[in-house]
């Protein structure tokens, strides 16, 4: 049994296990809008998931860029313009912010 909230147009607004002061009703686990309810956190979780892996993956990407050109396999111009064009925008922020030094916390032992 779950304890929910609804809005002034009958939304779900708020839903819990537990009891709580603001709750005006219960329904069942298996009822359609708390099925919903959970299918829908469950995807915004997965997206903030993905997001923050983007994330991680545009520094492993950026740092792999920069070793594979620093030792000659590849070269910036091997590459489309606007990747050019986005690459030297990262390169830029990044040595005014003193380089590749520090951007690895200290707990991670690598690349990847």
């Amino acid at each position: 049994m779950f304890y929910v909230q609804r809005d002034a147009q009958g939304q779900l607004v708020r839903v819990e296990a537990t009891a709580y002061a603001e709750a005006t009703e219960t329904l069942s686990s298996d009822h359609h809008e708390i099925q919903a309810w959970y299918a829908n956190e469950v995807m915004e979780i997965s997206l903030k998931q993905l997001k923050q892996s983007d994330l991680e993956m545009i520094r492993v990407l950026d740092d792999l860029i920069q070793v594979l050109t620093s030792k000659g396999v590849i070269r910036v111009t091997d590459l489309p313009a606007a990747a050019q064009a986005k690459l030297m925008d990262r390169t830029q922020a990044r040595e005014a912010l003193g380089g590749l030094s520090h951007l690895i916390d200290e707990d991670e032992s690598g690349l990847i």
